[in-house]
Protein backbone atom coordinates (compact mmCIF):
# COMPACT_ATOMS: atom_id res chain seq x y z
CA UNK A 1 0.00 0.00 0.00
CA UNK A 2 1.41 3.36 -1.04
CA UNK A 3 2.03 6.07 1.51
CA UNK A 4 4.04 9.13 2.48
CA UNK A 5 6.48 9.52 5.35
CA UNK A 6 7.36 13.05 6.45
CA UNK A 7 10.35 13.69 8.72
CA UNK A 8 10.58 17.06 10.51
CA UNK A 9 13.76 18.56 11.92
CA UNK A 10 17.20 19.96 11.16
CA UNK A 11 19.70 18.81 8.56
CA UNK A 12 23.20 20.20 9.16
CA UNK A 13 26.54 20.35 7.41
CA UNK A 14 28.60 17.47 8.80
CA UNK A 15 32.38 17.51 9.06
CA UNK A 16 33.90 14.10 9.73
CA UNK A 17 37.39 12.67 9.91
CA UNK A 18 39.01 11.60 6.65
CA UNK A 19 42.53 10.42 5.83
CA UNK A 20 45.30 12.17 7.71
CA UNK A 21 44.23 15.49 9.19
CA UNK A 22 41.62 16.15 6.50
CA UNK A 23 37.88 16.58 7.04
CA UNK A 24 35.13 15.35 4.73
CA UNK A 25 31.96 17.37 4.29
CA UNK A 26 28.55 15.75 4.36
CA UNK A 27 24.99 16.56 5.38
CA UNK A 28 23.16 14.89 8.26
CA UNK A 29 20.94 15.35 11.30
CA UNK A 30 18.87 12.88 13.30
CA UNK A 31 15.56 13.33 11.45
CA UNK A 32 17.20 13.51 8.05
CA UNK A 33 19.22 10.38 8.82
CA UNK A 34 15.99 8.59 9.66
CA UNK A 35 14.42 9.79 6.40
CA UNK A 36 17.50 8.62 4.47
CA UNK A 37 17.32 5.07 5.82
CA UNK A 38 13.53 4.92 5.51
CA UNK A 39 13.89 5.92 1.85
CA UNK A 40 16.45 3.16 1.26
CA UNK A 41 14.14 0.44 2.58
CA UNK A 42 10.63 1.61 1.65
CA UNK A 43 9.18 0.46 -1.69
CA UNK A 44 8.92 2.88 -4.60
CA UNK A 45 5.20 3.48 -4.07
CA UNK A 46 6.08 5.25 -0.81
CA UNK A 47 7.42 8.78 -0.84
CA UNK A 48 9.72 10.15 1.86
CA UNK A 49 9.86 13.91 2.37
CA UNK A 50 11.77 16.22 4.66
CA UNK A 51 10.40 19.34 6.33
CA UNK A 52 12.87 21.93 7.54
CA UNK A 53 14.04 25.41 6.63
CA UNK A 54 17.30 26.40 4.93
CA UNK A 55 18.82 29.67 3.80
CA UNK A 56 19.24 31.15 0.35
CA UNK A 57 23.03 30.77 0.32
CA UNK A 58 25.29 28.42 -1.65
CA UNK A 59 25.58 25.92 1.23
CA UNK A 60 21.78 25.67 1.32
CA UNK A 61 21.71 25.10 -2.45
CA UNK A 62 24.23 22.30 -2.08
CA UNK A 63 22.32 20.74 0.82
CA UNK A 64 19.05 20.69 -1.13
CA UNK A 65 20.80 19.12 -4.11
CA UNK A 66 22.25 16.42 -1.83
CA UNK A 67 18.89 15.67 -0.21
CA UNK A 68 17.23 15.32 -3.61
CA UNK A 69 20.02 13.00 -4.75
CA UNK A 70 19.22 10.61 -1.89
CA UNK A 71 15.62 10.35 -3.11
CA UNK A 72 14.18 12.29 -0.16
CA UNK A 73 11.71 14.96 -1.26
CA UNK A 74 12.47 18.65 -0.68
CA UNK A 75 9.07 20.14 -1.56
CA UNK A 76 8.28 20.86 2.09
CA UNK A 77 11.55 22.71 2.77
CA UNK A 78 11.17 26.48 3.17
CA UNK A 79 13.95 28.94 2.29
CA UNK A 80 14.62 31.81 4.68
CA UNK A 81 16.59 34.92 3.74
CA UNK A 82 19.46 35.78 6.09
CA UNK A 83 19.75 32.28 7.56
CA UNK A 84 21.95 29.28 6.76
CA UNK A 85 22.27 25.62 7.75
CA UNK A 86 23.91 24.70 11.03
CA UNK A 87 27.23 22.85 11.09
CA UNK A 88 28.69 20.16 13.34
CA UNK A 89 31.96 18.27 13.60
CA UNK A 90 32.30 14.65 14.72
CA UNK A 91 35.09 13.73 17.13
CA UNK A 92 35.76 9.99 17.41
CA UNK A 93 37.49 8.02 20.15
CA UNK A 94 37.37 4.21 20.12
CA UNK A 95 34.27 4.32 17.91
CA UNK A 96 32.34 6.58 20.28
CA UNK A 97 31.54 10.07 19.12
CA UNK A 98 31.23 13.56 20.51
CA UNK A 99 30.27 16.72 18.65
CA UNK A 100 31.04 20.41 18.28
CA UNK A 101 28.16 22.54 16.94
CA UNK A 102 27.75 25.88 15.15
CA UNK A 103 24.03 26.60 14.70
CA UNK A 104 23.30 30.11 16.03
CA UNK A 105 21.77 31.29 12.72
CA UNK A 106 20.36 27.92 11.67
CA UNK A 107 17.37 28.36 9.38
CA UNK A 108 15.87 25.17 10.82
CA UNK A 109 14.98 27.10 13.97
CA UNK A 110 12.19 28.69 11.90
CA UNK A 111 10.77 25.43 10.51
CA UNK A 112 7.43 25.85 12.35
CA UNK A 113 7.05 29.59 11.79
CA UNK A 114 4.65 29.10 8.86
CA UNK A 115 1.77 27.24 10.51
CA UNK A 116 -0.25 26.88 7.30
CA UNK A 117 2.72 25.34 5.50
CA UNK A 118 3.30 22.97 8.41
CA UNK A 119 -0.32 21.84 8.49
CA UNK A 120 -0.44 21.27 4.74
CA UNK A 121 2.67 19.08 4.79
CA UNK A 122 1.48 17.01 7.75
CA UNK A 123 -2.03 16.56 6.32
CA UNK A 124 -0.52 15.15 3.13
CA UNK A 125 1.40 12.48 5.06
CA UNK A 126 0.61 9.08 6.55
CA UNK A 127 3.56 8.88 8.96
CA UNK A 128 5.16 11.92 10.60
CA UNK A 129 8.52 11.68 12.39
CA UNK A 130 10.06 14.18 14.83
CA UNK A 131 12.53 14.12 17.71
CA UNK A 132 13.56 15.87 20.89
CA UNK A 133 16.19 17.72 18.87
CA UNK A 134 13.44 19.06 16.62
CA UNK A 135 11.76 20.47 19.73
CA UNK A 136 15.01 21.68 21.33
CA UNK A 137 15.95 24.05 18.50
CA UNK A 138 12.54 25.78 18.40
CA UNK A 139 11.26 28.73 20.41
CA UNK A 140 8.49 27.78 22.90
CA UNK A 141 5.78 29.30 20.68
CA UNK A 142 7.03 27.30 17.69
CA UNK A 143 7.12 24.13 19.80
CA UNK A 144 3.44 24.61 20.59
CA UNK A 145 2.63 25.26 16.92
CA UNK A 146 4.33 22.03 15.91
CA UNK A 147 2.86 19.93 18.73
CA UNK A 148 -0.62 21.28 18.05
CA UNK A 149 -0.42 20.08 14.45
CA UNK A 150 0.99 16.72 15.54
CA UNK A 151 -1.78 16.23 18.09
CA UNK A 152 -4.24 16.99 15.32
CA UNK A 153 -2.54 14.42 13.08
CA UNK A 154 -2.62 11.78 15.83
CA UNK A 155 -6.33 12.41 16.40
CA UNK A 156 -6.89 11.94 12.66
CA UNK A 157 -5.31 8.49 12.84
CA UNK A 158 -1.93 9.27 11.29
CA UNK A 159 1.19 7.59 12.58
CA UNK A 160 3.08 10.16 14.66
CA UNK A 161 6.54 8.91 15.62
CA UNK A 162 8.70 10.53 18.31
CA UNK A 163 12.28 9.75 19.29
CA UNK A 164 13.05 11.78 22.45
CA UNK A 165 16.76 11.77 21.48
CA UNK A 166 17.60 13.86 24.54
CA UNK A 167 20.59 16.19 24.12
CA UNK A 168 20.77 18.22 27.33
CA UNK A 169 23.23 20.76 25.94
CA UNK A 170 20.54 22.00 23.55
CA UNK A 171 18.21 22.96 26.38
CA UNK A 172 18.63 25.94 28.71
CA UNK A 173 16.45 24.54 31.47
CA UNK A 174 16.14 20.89 32.57
CA UNK A 175 12.58 21.21 33.86
CA UNK A 176 11.44 22.73 30.55
CA UNK A 177 13.33 20.01 28.66
CA UNK A 178 11.57 17.18 30.53
CA UNK A 179 8.21 18.90 30.24
CA UNK A 180 8.63 19.43 26.49
CA UNK A 181 9.87 15.87 25.85
CA UNK A 182 6.81 14.59 27.71
CA UNK A 183 4.56 16.86 25.64
CA UNK A 184 6.16 15.49 22.49
CA UNK A 185 5.37 11.95 23.63
CA UNK A 186 1.72 12.86 24.28
CA UNK A 187 1.44 13.97 20.65
CA UNK A 188 2.81 10.65 19.36
CA UNK A 189 1.33 7.24 18.64
CA UNK A 190 4.77 5.58 18.61
CA UNK A 191 7.70 6.60 20.83
CA UNK A 192 11.21 5.24 20.25
CA UNK A 193 13.41 6.24 23.22
CA UNK A 194 16.96 5.18 24.04
CA UNK A 195 17.05 3.75 27.55
CA UNK A 196 20.35 5.36 28.53
CA UNK A 197 18.86 8.82 27.82
CA UNK A 198 15.74 8.00 29.81
CA UNK A 199 17.73 6.68 32.77
CA UNK A 200 20.01 9.72 32.92
CA UNK A 201 17.40 12.44 32.46
CA UNK A 202 14.14 10.95 33.77
CA UNK A 203 15.72 8.69 36.39
CA UNK A 204 14.19 5.46 35.04
CA UNK A 205 15.62 2.49 36.91
CA UNK A 206 14.81 -0.07 34.23
CA UNK A 207 13.11 -0.43 30.85
CA UNK A 208 9.81 -1.34 32.50
CA UNK A 209 9.83 2.09 34.17
CA UNK A 210 10.42 3.81 30.82
CA UNK A 211 7.53 1.91 29.25
CA UNK A 212 5.23 2.63 32.18
CA UNK A 213 6.01 6.35 32.07
CA UNK A 214 5.27 6.65 28.35
CA UNK A 215 2.14 4.54 28.77
CA UNK A 216 1.06 7.03 31.40
CA UNK A 217 1.43 9.79 28.80
CA UNK A 218 -1.01 8.04 26.49
CA UNK A 219 1.47 6.43 24.10
CA UNK A 220 0.08 3.26 22.52
CA UNK A 221 3.27 1.82 21.00
CA UNK A 222 6.79 2.01 22.45
CA UNK A 223 10.17 0.77 21.18
CA UNK A 224 12.91 1.07 23.81
CA UNK A 225 16.42 0.89 22.34
CA UNK A 226 19.16 -0.24 24.70
CA UNK A 227 22.26 -0.40 22.51
CA UNK A 228 24.08 -3.75 22.74
CA UNK A 229 21.45 -4.99 25.21
CA UNK A 230 18.77 -5.16 22.51
CA UNK A 231 15.32 -3.68 22.02
CA UNK A 232 12.07 -4.05 23.97
CA UNK A 233 8.73 -3.57 22.21
CA UNK A 234 5.46 -2.65 23.92
CA UNK A 235 2.66 -2.50 21.35
CA UNK A 236 -0.95 -2.10 22.37
CA UNK A 237 -2.16 -4.92 24.58
CA UNK A 238 0.42 -7.42 23.29
CA UNK A 239 2.97 -8.86 25.74
CA UNK A 240 6.40 -7.23 25.86
CA UNK A 241 8.62 -8.50 23.07
CA UNK A 242 12.44 -8.52 23.29
CA UNK A 243 14.69 -8.40 20.23
CA UNK A 244 18.44 -8.97 20.78
CA UNK A 245 21.05 -6.73 19.23
CA UNK A 246 22.83 -7.87 16.09
CA UNK A 247 26.47 -8.93 16.02
CA UNK A 248 29.03 -6.19 15.42
CA UNK A 249 32.54 -7.19 14.39
CA UNK A 250 34.12 -3.77 14.90
CA UNK A 251 32.55 -0.49 16.03
CA UNK A 252 33.84 2.28 13.77
CA UNK A 253 31.39 5.15 14.30
CA UNK A 254 28.15 5.11 16.31
CA UNK A 255 26.96 8.48 14.95
CA UNK A 256 23.72 7.26 13.37
CA UNK A 257 22.99 4.06 15.26
CA UNK A 258 19.59 5.12 16.61
CA UNK A 259 18.59 7.07 13.50
CA UNK A 260 19.31 4.16 11.16
CA UNK A 261 17.40 1.84 13.49
CA UNK A 262 14.42 4.20 13.38
CA UNK A 263 14.42 4.52 9.60
CA UNK A 264 14.78 0.78 8.97
CA UNK A 265 12.14 -0.05 11.60
CA UNK A 266 9.59 2.40 10.20
CA UNK A 267 10.16 1.19 6.63
CA UNK A 268 9.53 -2.46 7.52
CA UNK A 269 6.72 -1.78 9.99
CA UNK A 270 4.90 0.47 7.52
CA UNK A 271 4.90 -2.20 4.84
CA UNK A 272 4.23 -5.44 6.76
CA UNK A 273 2.95 -4.39 10.19
CA UNK A 274 5.12 -6.88 12.12
CA UNK A 275 6.91 -4.89 14.83
CA UNK A 276 9.11 -7.80 15.94
CA UNK A 277 10.44 -8.49 12.45
CA UNK A 278 10.85 -4.77 11.84
CA UNK A 279 12.92 -4.43 15.02
CA UNK A 280 15.13 -7.37 14.08
CA UNK A 281 15.81 -5.90 10.65
CA UNK A 282 16.43 -2.49 12.20
CA UNK A 283 18.91 -3.97 14.69
CA UNK A 284 20.80 -5.61 11.83
CA UNK A 285 20.81 -2.33 9.91
CA UNK A 286 22.12 -0.33 12.88
CA UNK A 287 24.84 -2.93 13.44
CA UNK A 288 25.92 -2.57 9.82
CA UNK A 289 25.85 1.24 9.96
CA UNK A 290 28.11 1.57 12.99
CA UNK A 291 30.81 -0.42 11.22
CA UNK A 292 31.29 2.48 8.79
CA UNK A 293 32.24 6.14 9.10
CA UNK A 294 29.64 8.90 9.00
CA UNK A 295 25.90 9.16 9.61
CA UNK A 296 24.79 8.06 6.15
CA UNK A 297 26.17 4.77 4.88
CA UNK A 298 25.89 4.21 1.15
CA UNK A 299 23.47 1.76 -0.42
CA UNK A 300 26.20 -0.51 -1.79
CA UNK A 301 27.97 -0.81 1.58
CA UNK A 302 24.70 -1.68 3.32
CA UNK A 303 23.85 -4.26 0.69
CA UNK A 304 27.18 -5.99 1.31
CA UNK A 305 26.86 -5.80 5.09
CA UNK A 306 23.25 -6.98 5.20
CA UNK A 307 23.60 -9.41 2.27
CA UNK A 308 20.46 -8.05 0.62
CA UNK A 309 19.58 -6.13 -2.53
CA UNK A 310 18.10 -2.69 -1.88
CA UNK A 311 15.74 -1.86 -4.73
Amino acid sequence: MAGRLLSIGECMVELMQAEGDLLRKGYAGDTFNTAYYARLFLPDDWSVDYLTAVGTDTVSDEMLAFIEKTGVGTGSIRRVEGRSPGLYMIHLKDGERSFSYWRSVSAAKTLADDAAHLRSAIEASDIVVFTGITLAILAPSAVETLLSELRRAKAAGKGVVFDPNIRARLWDDKAYMLETISAGARAASLVMPSFDDEAVHFGDTDIAATIARYRGLGVENIVVKDGPNGVTLSFGDAPLHFVPSAKVDEIVDTTSAGDSFNGAFLARYATDGDAGKAAQFAAETAAAVIQHHGALVSKDKLERSLDIEIL
